[in-house]
């Protein structure tokens, strides 16, 4: 008969089999959740339409079957008496192990939120996404590193100020850089303008045609390419042309200065009409607007319902030639510079 109060290692026989014990029950069940529980659960979760609870099962699932093992023998030789350094080497070990499924449980959800965001096929905007969730990853496995550091009993305050400095040196050396970078962020996230939009800026304009991590590149109406750093656009103030629901237009003509009151009278009405023949145009005014220096001119204001450049320059074609023939029909001359010397 084994006599139960055989001591090895100071803990008596008895405590190692109730050690023992504890750890076939708490293997058992993880074995009954992985295999039942959590079963069940993914069976469930894939029959909602709730895509979050997915991540959450991502996350369980992600948990490999050593971590339940070491665990369940971790709580297990709890009711031991090991010696210090060897109680101190199971809790670092446990410490490392559940720091590590954190960040893959972080990593997870990272992914879930990263692919919310992205809800576009454009490239540049995944890859300044993927950029981003990397550069969030890798800080967080520095805080997670330093945080296990701690716990060792090692100092990191000389450390981290370390990082500080560096950090701020590298910071300065690539300000640049990190500038248009943090500028390519804004543009994709913000949206100011797209790819096919056509923008100006400054004394540039053009059709975006791609938005890079550092330049965006934009095609002019002459055909040439316009590179131009991010860092630029989001500090300047950009003209979307793309986003105006409609386009107005002010054009101005002149008369002579003999065109008899009752013509300048139906001028306006003239006008009026010719507007109103089509569909995409609506008229906003006409008015005699000044006595200029040789002629009498006139001021129109109306509204096309298509921001398209080319379209806008076929009404406005076609305005001006109605107005010619109309005016040559009703003898109204256009005015043009003159000048009358009177001489005794």
């Amino acid at each position: 008969m084994i006599n139960s109060t055989y001591t090895i290692f100071n803990n008596e026989l008895s405590l190692y089999l109730k050690s023992l014990g504890l750890f076939i029950v708490l293997m058992l069940g993880f074995k009954i959740f992985n295999s039942v529980i959590l079963k069940k659960l993914s069976h469930i979760v894939n029959k909602t339409k709730i895509s979050f609870d997915d991540a959450l099962i991502d996350i369980v699932n992600s948990i490999k079957p050593s971590f339940y093992i070491y665990l369940s023998f971790y709580l297990s030789t709890k009711m031991l008496n090991f010696p210090f350094f060897l109680d101190k080497i199971l809790d670092i070990i446990l410490l490392i192990w559940i720091v590590t499924q954190a960040m893959v449980a972080v990593q997870i959800l990272i992914n879930y939120f990263a692919a919310k965001v992205i809800n576009t096929d454009d490239p540049g905007e995944k890859a300044a996404i993927d950029l981003l969730t990397k550069a969030v990853k890798f800080a967080l496995w520095v805080v997670a590193i330093l945080f296990i550091l701690s716990n060792l009993g090692i100092n990191i305050t000389s450390f981290i100020a370390g990082l500080g400095i560096g950090g701020v040196a590298i910071a300065f050396a690539l300000q640049n850089i990190l500038s248009d970078l943090f500028s390519s962020f804004a543009i994709y996230f913000d949206k100011p303008f797209v790819v096919g939009d056509y923008i100006v800026f400054g004394d540039q304009k053009g059709t975006v045609e791609k938005i890079g991590i550092k330049t965006t590149r934009l095609r002019s109406l002459f055909g040439e390419e316009i590179i131009v750093s991010n860092k630029d656009l989001t500090s300047s103030i950009v003209q979307n042309f793309r986003k105006m629901k409609e386009r107005r237009v002010v054009f101005n003509f002149g008369v002579t200065y003999d065109t008899p009151i009752e013509k300048l009278r139906e001028i306006p009405q003239i006008i009026k009409k010719i507007i109103e023949e089509f569909e995409i145009a609506r008229l906003d005014r006409v008015h005699f607007k000044k006595f200029g220096d040789f002629s009498l001119d006139f001021e129109v204001s109306f509204y096309l319902s298509t921001p398209d450049y080319n379209k806008y320059m076929d009404v406005q074609q076609e305005i001006n030639l109605k107005i010619m023939d109309i005016f040559n029909e009703k003898k109204i001359e256009f005015a043009f510079p003159t000048q009358t010397i009177y001489t005794k």
